[in-house]
């Protein structure tokens, strides 16, 4: 947590340091596809996806879709577990409201909801318990883009958004 606390820190020093030009406005249309880099399941490499339209300079709405999938063998037998997340997500974005001007960066937070599927098989007698019931999820998250052209971009993803609580990746804008 220590080290993504850290990552964040850097790059929104990074986004105020350079403010020129705001990277977000209506009718963008933005897609990230990235990866895990923290989650709080023991194994396995999330993979995500979102996708959202801007209905104004600031707030955009859109979807995501989150999967992970970890098989464990050992002498006490196999498991192998799958998480789903499928929601909506809305995000604000902080350019105009913090000044930002650099056509390269996009500051932004939200919330998602949705549902998630977990799903199990193991040689255990209810291993998991209730722990990892399919049901209906709610997160938060704060992010930011960086764009290296005007359509190609990284993005780093923090919060509560699927099985990834840091999620880092490649951002395309049309």
């Amino acid at each position: 947590m220590k080290k993504t606390f850290f990552l964040v820190s850097l790059l929104l020093a990074c986004v105020f340091g350079f403010a020129q030009n705001g990277g977000f406005a209506k009718g963008d249309k933005q897609l990230n596809i990235g990866v895990g880099v923290n989650s709080g399941y023991d194994n396995g490499i999330p993979f995500g996806a979102s996708f959202e339209v801007g209905i104004t300079d600031a707030i955009s709405v859109g979807g995501n879709f989150d999967y992970l999938s970890s098989k464990f063998d050992n002498t006490f037998g196999d498991f192998k577990f799958t998480a789903l997340y499928f929601g909506a997500r809305g995000s604000y974005h902080f350019n105009e409201l913090f000044e930002i001007e650099n056509e390269k960066i996009d500051v932004y937070a939200g919330a998602t909801v949705g549902y998630r599927s977990f799903s199990w098989d193991d040689d255990f007698d209810d291993s998991l318990g209730d722990d990892y019931d399919s049901a209906i999820f709610v997160g938060i998250y704060a992010g930011a883009r960086y764009y290296f052209t005007d359509s190609i971009g990284a993005f780093l993803e923090v919060g509560d958004i699927g099985s990834t609580n840091a999620r880092l990746g490649v951002t395309f804008k049309f």
